[in-house]
C-alpha cells in the first residue's frame, strides 16, 4: 500500500475586517503573494487584500487510502478556521476543494520522464 499525496485548497472571504486588521494585512502581503503560493503541510495563506477581501490557504496532507481525501479536506478547513479565528479575521463562505494527486493525470513532461525511465 503507497501513501498517497492530497492538495487541499480553502477558499473564504475576510469579512468586517477592522481598519487596523486590513493595516496588517496589507504590511504582511508580500508574505502572502498569490504568486509564491505552495501547498504545505502547515497551509499557506495567499491573498490579494488589496483588489478584493478573497483568501485561498494551500494544504499539502496524505492518507493511505483514497477515502482519507475527505479527512483531508476537514482538517485543513479546520486549520484555516483556526488561523483566521486566533487572529480575529472575521471570514464567510468557506469551502473546500481536495485532489488525490496519486489519481491526477500526468503531464506532458511527466510522462515523457517516466518513458525514459523505462527504456
Amino acid at each position: 500500500m503507497s501513501t498517497r499525496t492530497f492538495r487541499v485548497t480553502v477558499r473564504g472571504v475576510f469579512d468586517g475586517l477592522t481598519e487596523a486588521q486590513r493595516a496588517s494585512l496589507l504590511a504582511e502581503a508580500a508574505q502572502h503573494d498569490v504568486l509564491k503560493a505552495a501547498f504545505t503541510a502547515e497551509g499557506h495563506l495567499a491573498y490579494d487584500i488589496a483588489a478584493r477581501p478573497a483568501f485561498t490557504f494551500r494544504f499539502s496532507d496524505t492518507g493511505d487510502e483514497e477515502e482519507d481525501i475527505l479527512e483531508a479536506a476537514e482538517r485543513a478547513e479546520e486549520a484555516a478556521k483556526n488561523w483566521l479565528t486566533e487572529r480575529g479575521y472575521g471570514f464567510k463562505n468557506l469551502r473546500s476543494t481536495a485532489e488525490d494527486l496519486s489519481l491526477a493525470p500526468l503531464s506532458k513532461r511527466q510522462r515523457r520522464a517516466a518513458r525514459s525511465l523505462g527504456s
